[in-house]
Order: structure tokens, then C-alpha cells, then sequence
């Protein structure tokens, strides 16, 4: 995956907001991985990517299209995948994190550390 900043604190002087495009190669996948505490929206350029999230003891796989937008909430764990064996995905994320927060997990069913209001 190749990623591409566009708005950010060092490109404009956002502070809250960051938002960039990546292409996905045909044929990939993320591996299973959260956010930390950032929002995560993606809006499909181009490409059929699939978004992977664990639902109970199923995976939810949710295909899409140019056009379609997902939201990844905080903490949640999910993959990204490019089933194409031809067509590159491209995609815009926007996120609430300057930081790119990027936790790697063996599954989507691993057990996720999210912080606790004392």
C-alpha cells in the first residue's frame, strides 16, 4: 500500500484533522489492525475494495465500489483487502488523529486494550 498526505499539520497546519489517499495493489490486504482512539472515514475512489470486521464469531466482509464511503470507529479491529488480481484500489481516508496509529493484532478477534474512564 502506498499512502499519500494531503491535509495535515505539516502539509496546512491542521491540528485535529488529517486526510490522504492510498492505492492498494491488486491482490493485497492489510492484515487485521486498529486505530487506536482515531475516527477512520474512507471514501472509494477506485477499485472494489473489502473492509473485514469480526462480528461475534463471523467475519463481516463489506464490498464496495467507487463512491461508497465506511467509517472505522476507535479501537475497532479490521482489515483492508484488494481481491482484484488486476485493478489497484484507490481510497481517501480522513481521520481525527494527526498521528498515523496503526496497532497490528494476530486476528480481529484479538482482544483490544481501549482506554477506561476512571
Amino acid at each position: 500500500m502506498r499512502r499519500y498526505e494531503a491535509i495535515s499539520g505539516r502539509s496546512v497546519g491542521s491540528e485535529r484533522l488529517w486526510m490522504g489517499r492510498t492505492h492498494v495493489e491488486p491482490a493485497t490486504n492489510s492484515g487485521d489492525h486498529h486505530h487506536g482512539e482515531a475516527e477512520t472515514a474512507i471514501y472509494i475512489v477506485s477499485g472494489r475494495p473489502v473492509f473485514v470486521f469480526a462480528e461475534g464469531a463471523e467475519e463481516v466482509r463489506i464490498e464496495t465500489r467507487p463512491g461508497d464511503y465506511i467509517f472505522v470507529p476507535p479501537f475497532v479491529p479490521h482489515r483492508e483487502e484488494n481481491p482484484s488480481p488486476d485493478e489497484e484500489a484507490i481510497v481517501v481516508i480522513a481521520r481525527s488523529t494527526q498521528e498515523g496509529i496503526v496497532v497490528n493484532l494476530p486476528s480481529l478477534w484479538a482482544d483490544v486494550d481501549r482506554p477506561t474512564n476512571a
